[in-house]
């Protein structure tokens, strides 16, 4: 993962108050907008809730997540154990901790108000205004449950979509992972020429082939532009018995 920003000391450890500035395109809020918040490390996540310079915020974030056992050490940590840390004053630490109460809030939200997806143009109100803008081919995996309710997206390769590049094992990682029941495919156009290629037909023909086995359901595979979408297993790309 790059955009860490920490150089390294001799012998491999990190150089103790050491802060390089980073490429503009490479600090998080570039990636972020660039490839989707789903592409981000915890470390990225956490340096952008507590803001400032983004190299120093990605070494606070890194420090915080370490000293506290990861993000679910932070909710349980208190505002005043936060507070404790370098230059983590009473502001930042309240920003920090609401952050984390959101996630926790959006864990309890009840399955029933999650996003249920029950046809192709579910998936484009979704994803295809932020998608469509991409100016990279992007190809994200959509989790659902056993009612098709939305779980969470997950960007799976950025780059030209093709069965020589795209690992079928990383597209159902996340899925196992969640114990999905089913899973989406979707990836961006940027020339806004929705068309499948012969390599979308090869890619969605190996994915479905891989769900069988897996017994995950591969519903769909599409393809977005600014202003359309193609769903292959509507045209019968990829979908053959």
């Amino acid at each position: 993962m790059t955009g860490t920003g920490t150089p390294l000391a001799a012998g491999g450890g990190i150089a103790a108050g050491a802060v390089y500035p980073l490429p503009s395109y490479d600090t998080p809020r570039a990636r972020l907008n660039d490839m989707g918040p789903a592409a981000l490390s915890e470390t990225e996540i956490v340096s952008l809730v507590l803001g400032g310079q983004p190299e120093k915020a990605l070494g606070e974030a890194r420090m915080l997540l370490g000293k506290f056992g990861g993000l679910h050490g932070l909710l349980r940590a208190n505002v005043s154990e936060l507070t404790q840390e370098h230059g983590l004053g009473p502001a930042r630490a309240a920003q920090l901790k609401a952050a984390l109460e959101l996630g926790r809030r959006l864990l309890l939200t009840p399955a029933v108000e999650r996003l249920q997806i029950r046809s192709p143009e579910d998936v484009a109100a979704l994803l295809m205004v932020e998608m469509g803008h991409l100016d990279q081919e992007q190809l994200r995996v959509l989790l659902l449950d056993t009612r098709h309710q939305v779980i969470r997206h997950v960007v799976v390769y950025v780059g030209n979509i093709n069965t020589s590049l795209v690992r079928v094992g990383e597209i159902f990682k996340e899925a196992v992972r969640e114990n999905a029941a089913a899973i989406l495919l979707i990836h961006n156009h940027p020339s806004q020429d929705p068309s499948p290629s012969p390599e979308d037909a090869a890619v969605t023909r190996e994915v479905v082939a891989a769900g069988r086995l897996l017994s995950v359901d591969v519903l769909d595979h599409l393809i977005v532009t600014q202003q359309r979408y193609v769903s292959l297993r509507e045209r019968g790309l990829g979908f053959g018995q």
